[in-house]
């Protein structure tokens, strides 16, 4: 096993767990675009929610990059 795979072993449990992170307040019903349809309340992400949706993005990043180094290596 290769230092890329570890690599992306390690990003990919990171990413799974900063997503099971923030869909931790939301049902099961929200979370596949049910919940309020209304239009009703819309909140900004601020503080440890705002770092976890970009740490999601970066590590989503970078689990791409490592798959696709993982192939051409």
């Amino acid at each position: 096993m290769n230092t890329i795979s570890i690599g992306q072993s390690i990003v990919a449990i990171l990413l799974i767990t900063a997503v099971m992170l923030q869909q931790k307040g939301t049902a099961l019903g929200s979370a596949f675009g049910g919940g309020d349809s209304g239009g009703g309340s819309y909140s900004t992400k601020r503080g440890l929610e705002k770092k976890l949706y970009w740490a999601t993005i970066v590590l989503g990043v970078t689990f791409i990059v490592l798959s696709v180094l993982n192939l051409t290596l």
